[in-house]
């Protein structure tokens, strides 16, 4: 399953995120696989693109950066995934 991950750094600061990563890397249990991400210019907020099979792996990664960040995860499918999903209704 993929899901889509919006990430709001605690107070707009994005440096004791930044340096926990760079001190420990994503911190990511077994089962989890990072995808891409993006981070708005002001750098108060990422998105993330991750892949599990199950939603309960999220919280035990979420739970490493809870205390530096809000999460909001969404579940979400490809595009080409949509467009078969939606076929027979066109």
């Amino acid at each position: 399953m993929l899901f889509m991950i919006i990430e709001c750094f605690r107070n707009g600061d994005a440096v004791p995120v930044y340096r926990r990563f760079r001190d420990r890397g994503r911190m990511m249990p077994d089962g989890v696989t990072y995808l891409a991400s993006w981070v708005e210019p002001d750098l108060t907020r990422c998105f993330q693109v991750m892949e599990c099979d199950d939603r309960s792996q999220l919280d035990a990664w979420i739970a490493n950066w809870n205390d530096l960040a809000e999460f909001e995860v969404i579940p979400v499918i490809t595009s080409d995934e949509a467009s078969v999903a939606i076929a027979p209704r066109l």
